[in-house]
């Protein structure tokens, strides 16, 4: 009796067994870079155009706040300029002693206060130190909101380590806001922002260790 050969299996069928059903695509490392490309490209436009949104706000802040300094120039003839009282630092652990609430000069605190917004009194040799350095300091105790606000952000406007604006309580003072520079001040009963941005544009960066402007 003659023997039936039996049929070979299909080579589809013996592919398909020996990769378990898995099919590679030669294709998808490729695909899967430009993903990946297309993912980081999207990421860097969008910091770049962060960035960009940051700079076009900052310069348009800056610019609206230099027209109201030229526009309050003729406050500037309200400041008074303090005799100086020398600088140089005292121990750390000391603390200075100065003829009025507001010191524009004298011997202060190694460590300055850096430009920023403060909701607690800081210490006056330290805020000496600052104005030395360059920084516009500001008093204020219970101004109007919209004041409080515009100090703030004229705060976050210039934040340089040698030409920035501290702003910082002084209890007392009710509605009043004074602004200090180094052997300068001006005080004002009411918060005239337009004399306020000049005295700030006039004496920014110019403090004596290192005047920047």
């Amino acid at each position: 009796m003659a023997r039936l050969k039996s049929k070979p299996k299909s080579r589809k069928r013996r592919k398909a067994s020996s990769g378990q059903g898995l099919k590679f695509d030669a294709h998808q490392p490729k695909a899967r870079m430009r993903r990946d490309n297309i993912i980081i490209g999207a990421l860097v436009a969008l910091a770049v155009l962060g960035g960009g949104a940051y700079w076009y706000t900052s310069m348009t802040a800056e610019s609206a706040f230099l027209a109201l300094a030229a526009e309050g120039e003729p406050g500037l003839a309200h400041v008074k300029t303090q005799r100086s009282n020398g600088g140089g630092h005292y121990a750390p652990h000391e603390t200075g002693s100065y003829p009025s609430r507001f010191p524009t000069s004298g011997i202060h605190h190694p460590v300055p206060i850096n430009p920023g917004f403060y909701t607690a009194a800081r210490s006056p040799g330290r805020l000496v130190h600052s104005a030395e350095h360059g920084h516009i300091v500001i008093y204020y105790d219970k101004p109007e909101a919209e004041t409080l606000a515009m100090l703030e952000d004229w705060s976050s406007l210039y934040t340089n380590q040698w030409g920035g604006v501290v702003v910082t309580p002084m209890p007392g003072i009710g509605k009043q806001v004074v602004l200090t520079a180094w052997t300068k001040r001006l005080m004002q009963k009411q918060f005239d922002r337009a004399s306020a941005a000049a005295f700030i544009e006039k004496f920014r960066g110019r403090g004596p260790e290192n005047p920047i402007r």
